[in-house]
């Protein structure tokens, strides 16, 4: 499958999932994800806010709260994408394309080796990834290429091979369910 195709198929598997199913998947990846490695070992988390079908993170990123990390979350602004701190994963507003974003007067975030949390469509065991087509965590790992990074996705978003082009940044790890 190409890009478009691969997309398309991906997009129609979300959309058939339950609100259940995306529940009961997102709490086994919750538990994969805390006995993580690359999560144990950060003190900072840059995540990402749920939108539509995506794997709720949201619960994650209040247990990494709880457990003393700092978390911080996307904004677009323009054409980049910028991270900052939260306390409150319900202090936010929609923002760019709907995507839930931090309210506007939240620090802005710096840690150089804070693990990030990248979503995407469509990943392959070798860290391909395919994003949703802003380019906004490539642009972002081409500025900021020290931090660890990990994927969540549902089990029908691997694949075996993820198209790649050469600005496209591969994921240190994903775990699916």
């Amino acid at each position: 499958m190409d890009k478009q195709q691969l997309r398309q198929y991906i997009r129609s598997q979300k959309r058939a999932m339950t609100p259940q199913a995306i529940a009961e998947k997102s709490a086994l990846l919750a538990e994969k994800l805390r006995a993580h490695p690359l999560y144990r070992q950060a003190r900072c988390i840059y995540g990402y806010l749920p939108y539509n079908q995506e794997v709720r993170t949201d619960v994650m990123l209040a247990q990494a709260l709880l457990e003393g990390k700092r978390v911080a979350v996307p904004r677009v602004e323009g054409d980049a994408m910028r991270f900052y701190y939260i306390t409150d994963i319900k202090r936010v507003a929609k923002g760019y394309c709907g995507i839930p974003e931090p309210l506007g007067d939240e620090p802005l975030a710096g840690e150089a080796d804070a693990l990030v949390l990248m979503p995407g469509l469509a990943f392959d065991s070798q860290g391909g990834r395919m994003g949703y087509g802003g380019g906004f965590y490539d642009k972002f790992l081409q500025t900021e290429p020290g931090h660890p990074t990990l994927a969540l996705c549902y089990d029908f978003q691997m694949v075996e091979h993820v198209p790649r082009e050469e600005h496209d940044k591969a994921v240190d790890a994903v775990l699916f369910a």
